[in-house]
């Protein structure tokens, strides 16, 4: 039976508290990995990003982007690595989920912006988490469900979206292929029981104006 690596590839990247996993990007990272190269390695993920309106090499720079920085967070600090949730869309880095400190707050913030090709860095970061395991349960559970959501519904291109929920808020960002997508969209994440707020920022592609849109 054939090994289908590059499905096995995207599958356990997606993975990002695997910290075996972490460790070899590390590695690999810091054995001079050329930005060419880095592309490449992205390219075993080529069926998903093709199928994305944002085209192939954005899609693929912005798996550089997200593994550079995960490696750089892990080098910073494995608390903060954990505490930090990446969405990577166009160039644009989106940083939600807890920190100990502002200290790291900043920290994290001027990480965010060392990968090459990042245009803009998305603060949503807060300070001192007092959630608990009850409160990550739930939030994982808000986010699979609003995945299931956007796959079932078939005027919503799902693979155009990254989802990320951080104590019952909601964090949207990606393309939409009109107003009426997006609507669509936060609408589901609204629906979602549980959720305590949405903010999006989702571009629409008909008249390619960025929009942000905090409840």
């Amino acid at each position: 039976m054939p090994v289908r690596l590059p499905f096995v590839f995207l599958y356990v990247c997606t993975v990002r508290g695997l910290f075996l996993l972490s460790l070899v990007l590390l590695l690999a990272l810091s054995g001079g990995c050329s930005r060419t190269g880095m592309i490449v390695g992205a390219a075993a993920t080529g069926g998903v990003a093709a199928s994305k309106d944002k085209g192939f090499t954005t899609a693929a720079d912005d798996t550089r982007i997200r593994f550079e920085l995960n490696a750089l967070l892990l080098q910073e600090d494995f608390e903060i690595y954990n505490a930090v949730h990446l969405q990577v869309e166009e160039g644009r880095v989106l940083l939600s989920g807890n920190v100990p400190t502002p200290e790291d707050k900043v920290q994290v913030f001027r990480l965010a912006w060392r990968p090459e090709g990042v245009n803009e860095v998305i603060d949503e970061m807060t300070v001192d988490d007092t959630s608990g395991l009850s409160d990550a349960a739930l939030d994982r559970w808000i986010e699979l469900r609003l995945d299931t959501l956007l796959l079932f519904d078939v005027d919503v291109k799902d693979i155009n979206y990254s989802t990320e929920v951080v104590n019952q808020r909601v964090y949207l960002i990606g393309l939409a292929r009109s107003e009426s997508e997006r609507e669509r969209v936060v609408a589901h994440a609204k629906s979602v029981p549980y959720v305590k707020g949405v903010t999006d920022y989702l571009r629409v592609l008909e008249d390619d104006k960025e929009t942000t849109r905090p409840d």
